[in-house]
């Protein structure tokens, strides 16, 4: 699927889920829809991005993210949220180092039949 076809889609699908939300009030809706964009490249490419897509929606970027290692701009329409998001290179190199022993470590397996209450088990 072409950029084009991706994001004609997209658009049909969500001018689609309003109308179906619209027809069946029944129907749950979240407490903070949110749509992301993510970035991808270079850090230079992720900020000059994002950069452009601020100056399309209107917003800045967020100073409270850049923290995390995320540079990102956020509009609201109403209560749902566009966002585009950038994940700078030391900030995925973290969470590549917080998670390099995943799989590797397996805890014991819980066993639902322990008495939980006596004292040798409460903590």
């Amino acid at each position: 699927m072409t950029g084009t076809d991706h994001r004609t889609a997209l658009i049909n699908g969500l001018v689609d889920l309003a109308a179906f939300l619209e027809a069946n009030p029944g129907v749950p809706v979240p407490d903070f829809p949110r749509i992301y964009h993510f970035a991808d490249g270079t850090d230079d490419e992720i900020r000059a991005e994002i950069d452009v897509i601020a100056g399309l929606l209107g917003a800045e970027i967020s100073p409270g993210d850049r923290g995390y290692g995320h540079y990102k701009t956020t509009r609201f329409f109403g209560p749902v949220e566009y966002a585009a998001v950038g994940i700078l290179a030391h900030a995925r190199a973290r969470r590549d180092a917080d998670t390099s022993y995943a799989g590797c470590v397996v805890p014991d397996p819980v066993t639902p039949d322990i008495d939980t209450d006596t004292p040798a088990h409460a903590a």
